[in-house]
C-alpha cells in the first residue's frame, strides 16, 4: 500500500498540471496492471480518445482509410448512446474499441463503486475489453478490480491535442520526438481537439511511415 501511495504522490505532480507528453519510465515499470507501450514491437499503435464525434471522427477515419492504417477508440459511453450509427461506422471500418467510462469520470475523485458501476454501464454499449482510465487517472482499487475484466491502456506519446493553447505543429513534434517502436500514441477525436488533431494527424502518419513504422495493427 505504501508503494501505491508513493506511485500515486509522482504519478499527480507529474500528471495533475496539463499532463506531460512522455510518463517516466519509473512509472510506467511500478504500475504492474497498466500498459504504457507494447514491447517488442516496431508497430506504432494510433488511439483516439473522447469519441465518437460527429464530423470529427468521420474526418478521422477518412484520413486512416486514405494511409490505409487503423486506429484503437477509446470511446465515451454517453457519447456512443448518443451516436450509435457512428460507433457501428467505427467497427465496420475495422478500428477497435476501448471503453473510456461513461461519464468522463476521474478515478482519482470518484468512489470506487460510482466508478465502476460507470465503466460497466459504458461496458454495456461498447462490449471491448480494452480500458483507458479518463484523464489518465486512475486509483490502485480501480487499476487491480478492472483489471480482472479489461487490459488497461495508457499511453507512451501524449499529443496535447486537446490544448489550444499550442499548435497542431507543436503536436506533431510531441510526436516526431517521442515515438519510439511499440509507442502508443494519443489523440482525440473531440470538438476541442479537433483543430490541431487534423492538422498533427497526417503529418505524424506521414512521418511514422517515413521512419518505417507500421501503423496497420490495433491495440
Amino acid at each position: 500500500m505504501i508503494i501505491w501511495t508513493v506511485f500515486l504522490l509522482i504519478q499527480q505532480s507529474i500528471l495533475v498540471k496539463d499532463f506531460t507528453v512522455q510518463v517516466p519510465g519509473i512509472i510506467q515499470k511500478s504500475t504492474r496492471f497498466l500498459e504504457w507501450n507494447v514491447k517488442g514491437a516496431h508497430q506504432v499503435y494510433l488511439t483516439f480518445d473522447d469519441g465518437p464525434t460527429p464530423e470529427v471522427t468521420e474526418n478521422v477515419l477518412d484520413i486512416l482509410d486514405r494511409y490505409q492504417v487503423k486506429g484503437t477508440f477509446f470511446c465515451i459511453g454517453r457519447n456512443v448512446e448518443r451516436h450509435p450509427e457512428l460507433f457501428q461506422e467505427l467497427l465496420n471500418r475495422g478500428m477497435a474499441v476501448g471503453n473510456h467510462t461513461y461519464s468522463h469520470l476521474n478515478g482519482w475523485k470518484t468512489p470506487n463503486k460510482i466508478y465502476f458501476d460507470d465503466v460497466e454501464i459504458a461496458d454495456d454499449l461498447i462490449h471491448s475489453n480494452l480500458f483507458r482510465p479518463a484523464y489518465g487517472r486512475i486509483r490502485p482499487a480501480q487499476m487491480y478490480k478492472l483489471a480482472q475484466k479489461y487490459r488497461i491502456f495508457m499511453w507512451d506519446v501524449l499529443t496535447k491535442d486537446y490544448n489550444q493553447h499550442i499548435s497542431g505543429e507543436d503536436c506533431f513534434q510531441n510526436i516526431r520526438k517521442y515515438a519510439r517502436p511499440g509507442s502508443i500514441i494519443v489523440f482525440h477525436d473531440s470538438l476541442k481537439a479537433q483543430k490541431n488533431l487534423e492538422y498533427a494527424l497526417p503529418k505524424s502518419i506521414d512521418f511514422l511511415l517515413d521512419k518505417g513504422f507500421s501503423l496497420t495493427d490495433t491495440l
